[in-house]
């Protein structure tokens, strides 16, 4: 990373405890009350509470179009401002892309100024932020996202690590907690098939999950059964007439979603892994 490149100017007060903001309040509620994932490490800790998963809200691309940006707001839908968008939210709640699989469609290398910049603009009430990754890097794409989680150390909002072809669950499971989550980002065919065991690992760890690039009923339905809290698409930011076949898929509870199935079984069932 350059050394040109500084971290957003209000992020030093919450790291150095000056200022509270959601992520911390969270964890430490999730701590009193042993729901910050640590009962998954340790068999002898007790959850105090049942931790219940809210609906599953879908996020449209950012756009300019009055009419769709009304439709998604009578739907309850989000924004998700990419880094190589225009840095505007249109009164909506929203959440933050790191713009990589903008860069990786056209070829180019990822804009830390970029992502720097939405996040010093917006970061501080996004929903969730995508930490910085390579698109199906594998896990040089999780090492840099972990030095880019070091470095906004302190981060009020949600930060979510995004999981590509080639990781496997133990890779990222110490790292989730209730105020870091996943993205399940990658290819279509390995996203597709590994949702249901990302779905379990974020239950266990009572982290956010996310499923990227979602633009059909049926990935709605895959969402929904792996669990997921939420997923993003074009269509809708682009064709209102997208928005009710896709709203009423989301709001179409999964009632298997929850299914007593162990974490080795979905191991076994998404990565082809031998028990």
């Amino acid at each position: 990373m350059s050394a040109a490149l500084t971290e957003p100017s209000w992020l030093s007060a919450y790291a150095a405890g000056q200022k509270q903001g959601w992520a911390q309040a969270v964890m430490a509620y999730a701590d009193y009350y042993c729901v910050d994932g640590s009962a998954d490490d340790d068999p002898d800790i007790e959850e105090r509470l049942i931790m219940h998963r809210p609906p599953m809200v879908g996020y449209a691309s950012r756009t300019g179009t009055r009419r769709n940006l009304a439709a998604l707001s009578d739907a309850d839908w989000r924004l998700l401002v990419s880094a190589k968008g225009e840095h505007r939210t249109e009164g909506m709640r929203y959440a933050i892309d790191n713009g990589a699989w903008t860069a990786y469609q056209r070829g180019e290398p990822f804009d830390e100024s970029a992502f720097l910049a939405v996040v010093e603009k917006l970061g501080e009430r996004a929903d969730w932020i995508v930490l910085p990754d390579i698109v199906q890097g594998g896990l040089a794409s999780l090492e840099y996202s972990l030095r880019w989680k070091e470095r906004l150390r302190g981060m009020p909002s949600q930060l979510l690590i995004a999981v590509q072809d080639g990781m496997q669950l133990d890779d990222v499971a110490r790292l989730l907690s209730p105020v870091v989550g996943i993205f399940i980002g990658g290819s279509t065919a390995w996203k597709e098939a590994t949702a249901e065991a990302w779905g379990l690992l974020a239950r266990r760890r009572n982290c956010h999950l996310h499923v990227g690039r979602v633009n059909s009923a049926r990935r709605i339905h895959i969402c929904a059964a792996a669990g997921a809290d939420s997923f993003d698409g074009s269509g809708p930011s682009r064709f209102s007439n997208a928005l009710p076949r896709l709203d009423r898929a989301t709001r179409q509870p999964d009632l298997f979603a929850a299914a007593d199935q162990s974490l080795e079984e979905a191991k076994a069932a998404s990565f082809g892994l031998t028990l």
